[in-house]
């Protein structure tokens, strides 16, 4: 018999233990779990007290949640089991853990500390639920093997996780002994239909390099329209491709059929100088080049801590994108007209760059708006920035997937990596992988034996 005011639950069902990183990562976490119950430690809804107030994306997600939380409980106690969205759904509980313990973490680990707390109320519900399987939830890896230690069922928050990243959408294929009539045809042709035409990987938008001997084109299959252009190597704004790829991200870049692109590719290979390059080669097409990267901060210390108002807190982040800019006018140092008019755009705001919580509440209509260091955000960051798109606007996401600077996420939860994933078939998006490094051969040295 359930004990009174308890709420019995399904023995087959397990019990997930959610921590204060799973919330802070995606608030609708707790509708996740299909028929299974979810609960969150007393010591989670404290934290997230904390994280409430500010303008950056965990904020947002802390704040969601809360109210997330008020709606579901409506009049109901959380502190028992409450019904989440659906009948099918599992059921919700905060748990007040307030007894003594067969296994104690603060005994073991230390007293003060919020993550013990934390592993304390996970291992309360184990107590309480001896025939169920209860499972803590953590995008923290230290904590999950704690919890391990402590005889604790532990992992990692899945939902956005892709399964294999070294098998990531590249978005080119080399097709070997292609028929040669058709290598002539498209390099003679503005479009080429591809009715009649194998190729391989057509569900989306699509880069080929197609070879048959010593002949080699380089195309763009478009989904929508069905055919097959030829990617150009012509230098814009005076950045001239160096390798293929980089030709194929220009392509993208200058397609106003495709709305939404991906670049990925270590550091040095030119992902945040093409879209620079290529958003200022249609400036009259924008109403603004917007260029932005979330502000990681140092030593998990906010900006706050630097001197100086919101511009001198935040250009020593925004610095390579400025980098970037002036080499781009370092090729017109003989052009005094033309470094004019970059300065000009630049005092007139019509190139703008600033971090990403800027731009919360911006309606981005007729904006080429590129997110720079995009491995940094969360899936639903990067859903949330798509999401304000308005009309005649292009939004690039430049990246590399390998090198994550924030706790919580990585090759495989990290934002990038889900849009390409995701994305992959939509006929307004296209995407390209950049291999090789084209900083200098020192810069190449270190990726590649460093």
């Amino acid at each position: 018999m359930a004990k009174k005011g308890k709420t019995p639950i399904n023995p087959t069902q397990k019990i997930f233990v959610l921590d204060t990183s799973v919330i802070l990562y995606d608030h609708d976490a707790i509708n996740n779990f299909h028929e299974h119950d979810v609960a969150i430690p007393i010591q989670v809804l404290e934290e997230l007290d904390h994280f409430k107030s500010g303008n950056d994306t965990r904020n947002f997600e802390a704040r969601s949640f809360i109210r997330l939380i008020d709606q579901t409980s409506k009049q109901q106690l959380i502190s028992d089991w409450v019904q989440l969205k659906t009948e099918s759904a599992g059921k919700f509980r905060v748990i007040l853990n307030n007894q003594p313990l067969k296994t104690d973490a603060e005994e073991i680990f230390g007293k003060g500390k919020t993550d013990h707390k934390i592993l304390n109320a996970a291992l309360s519900l184990k107590d309480e639920y001896p025939n169920k399987k209860v499972v803590l939830v953590s995008k923290d890896i230290c904590l999950r093997l704690k919890a391990k230690a402590l005889d604790l069922h532990a992992e990692d928050y899945e939902t956005g996780k892709i399964k294999n990243v070294d098998e990531l959408y590249a978005g080119k294929t080399e097709l070997s002994n292609f028929p040669e009539s058709i290598i002539d045809e498209v390099k003679k042709t503005k479009y080429l239909d591809t009715e009649n035409i194998v190729l391989s990987a057509k569900e989306g938008n699509h880069f080929y390099v197609l070879k048959n001997k010593r002949k080699v084109a380089n195309v763009f299959y478009n989904h929508a329209l069905k055919t097959l252009s030829s990617v150009s190597t012509d230098a814009i704004f005076k950045i001239k491709p160096k390798n293929i790829e980089q030709a194929c991200a220009i392509h993208a870049l200058l397609d106003p059929n495709i709305k939404l692109v991906s670049i990925q590719g270590n550091a040095g290979t030119g992902k945040t100088l093409l879209a620079l390059a290529s958003a200022l080669e249609q400036r009259r097409e924008f109403r603004q080049i917007y260029i932005t990267r979330p502000i990681v901060s140092l030593s998990n210390k906010d900006i706050g801590f630097l001197p100086g108002d919101a511009k001198s807190k935040t250009d020593p982040f925004m610095a390579p994108i400025w980098d970037n800019l002036r080499f781009i006018k370092d090729q017109f140092s003989g052009d005094e007209k033309m470094t004019a008019k970059i300065d000009e755009l630049i005092a007139t705001e019509k190139i703008a760059i600033a971090p990403l919580a800027f731009i919360r509440g911006r309606t981005l209509t007729k904006i080429f708006f590129i997110i720079d260091e995009a491995q940094n955000l969360t899936p639903h960051e990067v859903k949330t920035i798509i999401s304000r798109a308005g009309e005649h606007t292009k939004i690039v996401f430049t990246g590399d997937i390998y090198q994550i600077d924030t706790p919580y996420l990585d090759s495989e939860s990290n934002g990038l990596s889900y849009l390409i994933e995701n994305a992959k078939n939509h006929p307004l998006y296209a995407h390209i992988t950049l291999q090789k490094g084209e900083r200098s051969e020192l810069a190449n040295l270190a990726n590649a034996l460093l």
